[in-house]
C-alpha cells in the first residue's frame, strides 16, 4: 500500500470519526453535565484549530492563530460545519499534491514561537493522530457521564465502509 492510499484511507476515517463525536456532541443537552459538555467541544475545537494551523503550514500560508484553540468555544452545529470543510480540505489536498511533494520536509513555527520541520506526509498523519487521541479523551469523558461514546475506531470505519471485509478468511499458508 502506498503512502497516499493510506493517507487517504486514514484521512477518510478521520472525517467520519469526526462526524460521529460531533453528531453525539450536538445531541447532548447543554444544560446537562455542562462542565464536560464545554470541555469536550473545547477539545474538538483544539482538534479543528490545529488541523487548520497545519493545513496553512501544508500550504505555505500564514493561519492567523495566536494559540492551539480559540478564545471562544463554537456550539457543535457550527463546529461540525468547520470540521467537515477542514476535513475536505485534506482529501482536497492528498488529491493534488505529488508522491515527491508528500516526502518534502516543511519548516514552520508552532504557535508557542517554537521551530519545526516535518515531512508533508508526517504533517497529514500527525493531524490524524492528534485528533485520534483528543477524540479518545472525550469519549472517555463521554463514558464518565455515563453517555455511550461513539465507536469511531479505524477498523469500525474501515468494516462499515466496505462489509466484504467480514466475508475474508485468512488465506492458508504456501507451504501447507
Amino acid at each position: 500500500m502506498s503512502a497516499r492510499t493510506l493517507l487517504k484511507s486514514l484521512l477518510v476515517y478521520q472525517a467520519w470519526a469526526n462526524d460521529e463525536l460531533l453528531e453525539k456532541l450536538t445531541g447532548l443537552d447543554p444544560r446537562d453535565n455542562e462542565m464536560k459538555r464545554r470541555a469536550a467541544l473545547r477539545l474538538m475545537n483544539h482538534i479543528h484549530v490545529v488541523s487548520r494551523i497545519f493545513a496553512a503550514h501544508l500550504a505555505g500560508a500564514d493561519h492567523g492563530y495566536a494559540s492551539d484553540n480559540t478564545e471562544e468555544t463554537p456550539e457543535p452545529a457550527e463546529l461540525r460545519a468547520a470540521m467537515a470543510e477542514g476535513d475536505r480540505w485534506y482529501l482536497d489536498y492528498l488529491e493534488t499534491v505529488s508522491e515527491q511533494r508528500l516526502a518534502e520536509p516543511v519548516a514552520f513555527t508552532f504557535t508557542d514561537g517554537d521551530k519545526g520541520c516535518m515531512t508533508r506526509q508526517e504533517m497529514l498523519t500527525h493531524v490524524v493522530l492528534h485528533g485520534g487521541y483528543h477524540r479518545g479523551e472525550i469519549g472517555r469523558m463521554l463514558a464518565q457521564i455515563e453517555v455511550s461514546p461513539p465507536w469511531d475506531t479505524y477498523a469500525v470505519h474501515l468494516h462499515r465502509a466496505e462489509p466484504s471485509r467480514r466475508s475474508h478468511t485468512k488465506p492458508e499458508p504456501l507451504d501447507a
